[in-house]
C-alpha cells in the first residue's frame, strides 16, 4: 500500500512539472512557458519570462527580462528591457525609459521610438529606423564575431578527433603506433 502512495505522489509531481507556473507579488508578472501580456491602460511592475514572450500594450513599471522568448512594446517599459535569445521589437512610439539589450537576437525600433540611456545589441543584429531616438550609446556586435570562431574551433576540434581514430584504427589492424615506413 505504501508504495502506491508513492508512486501517485510521483506522478503528481511530475504532473505539476509540465503545468506552466505563474507567480505574482506586488503587480510583478512571472511566467514560465506561458506569455504575459499587459494590455493597454494597465500596468505591471516588473515582467520576467522563461521560454515565452512578453508583449506590452500598456506600461511596465519596472524591468522586462526575457530568456529564449521574445519582447514587443507598443507602450512603454520605465526601466531596462533585457532579452537573451530572442527578438525585441519596439513598435512605432514605444519608449523604453533605460536600457535595452539583446544576446543573440534581433533588435527592430520603429518610428519614433525612444530609449532613454544605452542599446547594446551583441552578437546580433539591429534595425533601428531614421527617427527612433537612442540618448545614450549604441553598441552592436555582430553575429560573425562568435559564431565564426566558434565554428573554427568546432571545426579543429572534428579534425583532431579523425586524425586520433584514423591512427587508432591504423594501431588496433597493424600493430604499430603509426603507418610502417616505406620500404626502399
Amino acid at each position: 500500500m505504501n508504495i502506491h502512495r508513492i508512486f501517485a505522489a510521483s506522478l503528481l509531481l511530475v504532473a505539476l512539472a509540465f503545468v506552466p507556473a505563474s507567480a505574482r507579488a506586488s503587480r510583478d508578472a512571472v511566467q514560465f512557458g506561458s506569455n504575459i501580456s499587459v494590455p493597454r491602460d494597465s500596468s505591471v511592475r516588473d515582467a520576467v519570462c522563461f521560454f515565452c514572450s512578453v508583449l506590452v500594450d500598456g506600461t511596465v513599471e519596472g524591468d522586462t527580462v526575457v530568456f529564449f522568448g521574445n519582447v514587443r512594446i507598443a507602450g512603454q517599459a520605465r526601466h531596462d528591457v533585457v532579452n537573451f535569445f530572442g527578438s525585441v521589437r519596439g513598435e512605432d512610439n514605444a519608449t523604453i525609459g533605460h536600457d535595452l539589450v539583446n544576446f543573440f537576437g534581433v533588435i527592430r525600433l520603429g518610428d519614433n521610438a525612444s530609449v532613454g540611456r544605452d542599446m547594446v545589441a551583441l552578437f546580433g543584429v539591429a534595425h533601428i529606423s531614421d527617427s527612433a531616438t537612442i540618448r545614450g550609446d549604441r553598441v552592436v556586435q555582430p553575429w560573425w564575431i562568435f559564431w565564426v570562431p566558434l565554428m573554427g574551433i568546432g571545426l579543429v576540434v572534428v579534425l583532431l578527433v579523425r586524425e586520433i581514430r584514423a591512427r587508432r584504427r591504423c594501431f588496433m589492424f597493424s600493430g604499430y603506433p603509426f603507418p610502417p615506413p616505406p620500404v626502399p
